[in-house]
């Protein structure tokens, strides 16, 4: 096998963007083709970018083509897997890796027969600043982590993308969305979750579209957008996420965990960097240093200033890993993992019950400064 793999993209909405841009940045893949089943979205990805556009039925059937990443919408996430790991090739989803439990076993089967690998988004907590914290943790400067909370909320999705529609309906909501961000890096941080509770709730059956062109349009609300979640872990660990699109305003932390030796407040998962503070016994802070881990280093300008974005650097970590026979960070157990916590999460806050996490995983190994520095061009 090559030491570089082909990548081809299926889907080539907003996202794709991202993806086109900086799989580039990375080592050992090379995009080859994409594809859309609206054929125009295709070309002009294509052109844009001076990559092929294909059918999909063309980019499955392409030897030069190695990995697909999937970028299609939540509730077409399996289906498209299905049909890339059947035409023989690797996949990399977007989050979320599937819907619900039994597709992400089906997926597990069909790879494991196919002898193929599947990883998915997000890739986040491998950023600088939450393997800054990750650092922290495995040094025992916080000592056992024993608690934690989270908050990932506003006022949702309808005010700035054209076409909100999905994030309300099932398969949406803010677990299913954002939720990936926090799960992910928790289980980096902290390890895998063994059971969860849930109240859930809707603020409104229907929420009003303020961005463009669609402005004013009403869309129906078919999934909670209001989600209060205790998470306890392997370790004894119990954390507390907050997921809310019916909150105007807030000033709760993105994720502060608690140890027996201090506590570490951890910068906004969705993104590669930012501070990690950390505290001890005396409550003296100390912002951790910045250690010149290559995925922290600012390289996108943003409304805030410059922001880290190294999306594809899963994908990419995957793709050194198939050459290589060993395990990806962004693995299809962890995955998995997520969206067991997830779902429960959901099937918690409509049964009132305790949901026991019946998909095992481990912490993913760290990503050191050095071996993500190996991973660039």
């Amino acid at each position: 096998m090559s030491d570089t793999l082909g990548v081809g993209i299926i889907g080539c909405g907003n996202i794709s963007t991202t993806y086109f841009k900086f799989i580039p940045l990375f080592k050992g893949m090379e995009i080859r083709g994409c594809a859309d089943l609206n054929r125009g979205a295709a070309e002009a990805r294509g052109q844009e970018f001076g990559v092929r556009a294909m059918t999909v039925h063309d980019l499955l059937k392409a030897d030069d083509i190695d990995i697909i990443v999937n970028l299609t919408i939540p509730d077409a996430h399996w289906p498209v897997s299905k049909e890339i790991l059947s035409a023989g090739k690797h996949v990399y989803s977007e989050k979320p890796l599937v819907l619900t439990l039994e597709d992400g076993r089906a997926m597990q089967k069909l790879a494991a027969e196919k002898g193929l690998k599947a990883g998915s988004a997000p890739d986040t907590f491998l950023g600088g600043a939450h393997q800054r914290a990750r650092k922290a943790i495995d040094d025992g400067r916080v000592g056992k982590i024993t608690a934690g909370t989270c908050h990932v909320m506003s006022h949702g999705m309808e005010h700035w993308h054209p076409n909100p529609d999905f994030f309300f309906l099932p398969g949406g909501g803010p677990i299913l969305d954002l939720g990936p961000y926090y799960i992910a890096n928790l289980v980096n941080l902290v390890g895998p979750v063994k059971r969860v509770a849930a109240l859930t709730s809707m603020a409104t059956p229907t929420r009003k579209i303020s961005s463009q062109p669609r402005a004013g349009e009403e869309v129906p609300v078919k999934t909670p957008t209001n989600i209060h979640a205790l998470l306890e872990f392997e370790n004894g660990a119990t954390i507390t996420l907050s997921a809310s699109w019916d909150v105007w305003a807030h000033r709760h932390k993105n994720m502060e965990l608690y140890g027996t030796e201090g506590s570490l407040y951890v910068p906004d998962p969705n993104f590669f960097g930012g501070d990690v503070i950390l505290t001890d016994r005396t409550g003296t802070a100390e912002t951790l240093a910045d250690d010149g881990h290559p995925f922290g280093i600012p390289n996108q300008d943003h409304a805030q200033g410059k922001m880290a974005n190294y999306r594809a650097a899963g994908l990419a970590d995957m793709a050194q890993a198939i050459t290589e026979g060993r395990d990806y960070r962004c693995s299809l157990d962890r995955a998995l993992h997520a969206v067991d916590v997830m779902t429960s999460i959901l099937k918690s806050g409509e049964t009132g019950n305790f949901i026991d996490i019946s998909t095992p995983c481990e912490r993913p190994a760290a990503l050191g400064r050095d071996e993500a520095a190996a991973m660039l061009r």
